[in-house]
């Protein structure tokens, strides 16, 4: 049950509702492979006060099935945990976050990365900093520079990143919901209104 909220029982659960899993050959490393795992669809980069993340209590999992018998031969898991400097406010920053060990940044999201092999698990990584949410320019002003302190190295030559990135996919929700009433042919609906360019509802904010 997964997808951009077209299941009903995981839209009730949007912190491990998995959207979309892309695998393909790394362009900048050909002789490695890179896989996203997409959680939480349609989120807004600064939708405060409770900025979005991924739960604490859910396993996140990924997995790899190397001789097509449609069972994982390998699973990476993902475990969160979150924390707060300061537990007497509410507020996700009190000041500009240049950095993902910034003293402005009051609820931040770590992570232990364990890869399972034929039962044997191995954790490969612990406390591993997710980036803040790209609030804005005044809160997030270098997002960049902390995109790039969230990717982590560890053992085997692997690289893992955890945070909101703009979804690859594309949809004009907007308009198939209501009434299949696409915006560049909707002259010709039933229900007619002037035609339009397509919306991109998963176009970042930020």
């Amino acid at each position: 049950m997964s997808s951009h909220r077209e299941a009903p029982e995981i839209s009730l659960d949007p912190a491990a509702d998995n959207a979309d899993v892309y695998a393909f050959v790394s362009p900048d490393k050909p002789d490695t492979v890179t896989i996203i795992s997409n959680f939480v669809p349609l989120q807004a980069p600064a939708g405060g006060p409770n900025f979005f993340e991924f739960g604490n209590d859910v396993l996140y999992s990924i997995y790899i099935d190397n001789n097509g018998d449609a069972k994982p031969d390998i699973e990476y898991q993902f475990l969160f945990h979150s924390t707060l400097r300061n537990p007497n406010t509410f507020l996700y920053n009190t000041g500009p976050i240049e950095s993902i060990g910034s003293a402005n940044w009051n609820k931040r999201q770590f992570y232990s990365v364990t890869r399972v092999e034929h039962g044997k698990a191995k954790v490969l990584g612990k406390n591993l900093a997710c980036p803040p949410c790209n609030i804005g320019p005044r809160s997030t002003p270098n997002y960049g520079k902390l995109e790039e302190e969230a990717i982590h190295g560890l053992r085997g030559g692997i690289k893992v990143f955890a945070g909101q990135r703009s979804d690859p996919f594309f949809v004009d929700i907007g308009s198939i919901f209501d009434l299949a009433d696409l915006r560049p042919i909707q002259n010709l609906h039933v229900i007619p209104t002037p035609a339009t360019l397509g919306v991109e509802d998963f176009e970042p904010h930020h």
